[in-house]
């Protein structure tokens, strides 16, 4: 957890990954930032993405995950990009392939973290 504490405290730019499948993220993530310290992502941009298995999950970072991180000070939140299962395949050799469509959505939002790279 100290290095992980550390990582977050070196980086400019903190993902946010979760699943959701019962109206929240993961037990392991809010765990995880409870441990955070106080201030853990005061000027830090957030990317926050979740994957479910319905759009009736959609506004769960919304009401469940943002609270959270604005107690962390997070106040540079990106847009949630927000995938159902079925837009991931998983591949025979290692890896995952993202739908185009959700690529898409995903790139939008990290072209402000960059705006000066593409991202393929």
């Amino acid at each position: 957890m100290l290095r992980a504490n550390a990582l977050v405290e070196a980086a400019d730019i903190v993902a946010i990954l979760t699943s959701i499948y019962k109206a929240s993220y993961t037990g392991i993530l809010k765990t995880y930032l409870d441990l955070l310290p106080q201030k853990a992502l005061v000027d830090k941009r957030i990317v926050p993405i979740a994957i479910g298995g319905s759009l009736g999950h959609l506004l769960a970072i919304e009401y469940a995950l943002k609270p959270v991180l604005s107690v962390l000070v997070a106040t540079d939140i990106l847009n949630t990009v927000y995938f159902l299962d079925r837009q991931i395949e998983r591949l025979e050799a290692d890896g995952y392939r993202i739908d185009e469509e959700a690529e898409q959505r995903l790139n939008v939002e990290l072209l402000k973290l960059a705006p000066t790279k593409i991202l393929n």
